[in-house]
Formats: structure tokens, sequence, C-alpha cells
């Protein structure tokens, strides 16, 4: 059964390094690459919103540091082959860290309710800079990164990019759920007391899966940056990026490995449809609201925790029935005989 994990993974990343061979038309590239962005985003949050139970509500921030950071990199200069901006993608990942970390410092020593809080002020606080730091971000003007691909493969680049990142996630989410780190994240969610009592450091170890999440979130908003090719505030620091990925990791399940991706998948890949039946209008803000009351009310747990409860249910109550001992031969007979009387 342990070598179900790996094989599942081999088979799925095959699967989708393979997929841009079959020949698939722009529309369906453009609409897995975005996909994979937020199956990469809510893999990072689930990271500190599921394993550590600490529902981070300024990703997005994030998210527009590392689309700023590759924009104020590049933007204007000559980008030869075009491939300088994915070269770079681990120091803005680890700038994203950097700021991440202070953040967390200050955050992380409230409890969850108010570390929520203080993560949407911040998401706030750096939107208000992008649109008002003129000099740095061209405020409302927006700023332009034109990637010199030609356009019969255009998305090629930044779906392979994107693969690797959330192989990249994924890998960081495994290592964690087989370490010590995981474990304790898990006691932390269960009852952050009894885990500082029995000498996990609480702090240190929120603050470590904080930054680590928020430093794949800022490689995503490079990506995103490029792909865009132009960038305004409104879009690289918006709200709803966030929603989104907490809701698809809710919805996929907690704490999973799977979960996040098959969440990104279900709702991001229902957007992208909705746009290209419907056009650029918000009802897929109406689907993310039934969504989220769905999830409330009839799974609470996300999608694979509910699976996984019913099968292993129905695994006991097949265990329990093949271990109860057959009713004697005797006593069949004996009933039956007093049935006819």
């Amino acid at each position: 059964m342990r070598a179900a994990g790996p094989i599942r993974g081999v088979v799925f990343f095959g699967l989708l390094l393979a997929l841009p061979a079959f020949g698939l038309q722009h529309w369906a590239l453009n609409m897995l690459v975005f996909v994979l962005m937020y199956a990469t985003m809510a893999s990072a949050w689930n990271l500190i919103g599921g394993f550590a139970g600490y529902p981070s509500l300024g990703h997005a921030a994030f998210f527009g540091i590392g689309a700023y950071a590759v924009a104020i990199m590049f933007s204007g200069r000559p980008l030869g082959s075009g491939y300088g901006p994915f070269l770079v993608l681990p120091l803005i990942g680890l700038l994203g860290a950097v700021i991440g970390w202070p953040i967390a410092a200050v955050s992380m020593r409230t409890r969850a309710d108010v570390f929520a809080i203080v993560t949407i002020t911040f998401l706030f606080v750096v939107q208000t800079l992008a649109f008002n730091l003129h000099g740095v971000t061209n405020g409302s003007q927006g700023m332009a990164l034109v990637p010199p691909f030609p356009a019969a493969t255009f998305e090629r680049p930044f779906y392979y990019v994107l693969v690797g990142l959330l192989a990249l996630a994924m890998g960081v989410t495994v290592a964690a759920m087989r370490s010590k780190f995981g474990l304790s994240l898990a006691s932390i969610r269960a009852d952050e007391d009894k885990a500082r009592g029995i000498g996990v450091h609480v702090t240190g170890v929120k603050v470590l899966a904080f930054t680590v999440s928020v430093g794949i979130t800022a490689m995503v908003g490079a990506v995103w940056a490029y792909y865009e090719s132009f960038i305004y505030p409104q879009f690289a620091v918006d709200p709803l990026v966030t929603i989104s990925i907490v809701l698809m990791t809710f919805l996929g399940g907690r704490a999973t490995l799977w979960g996040p991706v098959l969440g990104a998948f279900i709702l991001e890949g229902g957007q992208q449809s909705l746009a290209y039946t419907l056009g650029a209008i918000n009802v897929y803000l109406i689907a993310y609201a039934a969504v989220f009351l769905a999830v409330i009310l009839l799974l609470p747990r996300g999608i694979l925790p509910t699976i996984q409860d019913r099968l292993r249910r129905r695994s006991l109550r097949r265990d329990a029935a093949a271990a109860e001992p057959p009713i004697p031969a005797a006593v069949v007979a004996a009933q039956g005989g007093a049935g006819h009387e």
C-alpha cells in the first residue's frame, strides 16, 4: 500500500507532462495554466491553513509581491530567450519568505482568529501600497512584461514551470507529513497548549510553515505576472485570490496531500469553463458562494476526508461482520423447530 502513493504521483505528473503533446487547443492549455496556479497555491496554503489550522487570509499579498518583483526586475528590459524570469523564481520565493518571516513572527504569537485578521490587514496594506507607490509599481497605470514566446506554443513554458512548482508544493507537503515537523503542525492544530507542554517549539514551527507557504505563493505570482504580461494592482493583490485558494483547500480536504489539488481542479476548472462559455462576467462568484455553503453543510471536512471516513466505516462494518462467530447448526435447527410449533 505504501507504494501506491509514489505510483499515483508518478502517474499524475507523467500525465500532466504529456498533456501538451496531445495537441490541446490554446483555450485548454490556458485553462490548465490557471488550474495549476491555483493548485500550487492551495497546496502551499494548506501547510499553514490546513496542517497548522491557522487560516491565513493574506496570501494574495505575497502573490502580488511576487508579481511586482518579477515586473520590477524585467520590465522595460530585453528578455532575450524569455526564460530569464523563470530562472529568478527561487530568488522571488526567497524574497516572499523573507518578507513573510517578520509578519509571521509577530502574528503567530496570536491565536488563529486574530491571526486571520492580521493577515488580511497586511493584504490591504500591500494593495494600498501597490496603488500608491507610483515610482515602484506605476500605480493604477500598471506595468508591462511581454514574453517573447511564439504564439503557437505560448502557453507551454508557463505550463511546464507550473507543473514543476506544483511538484515542489506537493513534495514539501509529503516531506512535512512524514517528518517531525508535520507531527508538530498536527499537534498545534489539535491543541496548541498541549503541544507547547510536550516540548513543541510552537511559534518557530508556525513561522517556518508560513514562510515556506508564502514563498511558494510569491513564485506563482511571478509566473502569473509574466503570463498575463500586464500587471495592475487590483488584479495582482486581489482578495479573491485568497478566497479561492482557501475554498479550494476546504473543498478538497484540509491537511491532505491531494485535497487542495482536487479542489483547484474542480473550482478553477469550473470557473474557467464558465468564463469561456458566458464571457467575462462574475457568475463564478455565485458558484463560489454555493460551493462554500455546500462544503459547510454537507462536507465540513472536505471531499477526500469524507470519502475516506465512509470507506473506513464500511471496512469496519465488514470486519465486524466477518468476526462474528457462525451460529451452530443445532441452534438453527432448534429455532426452526420452535417456529413450526
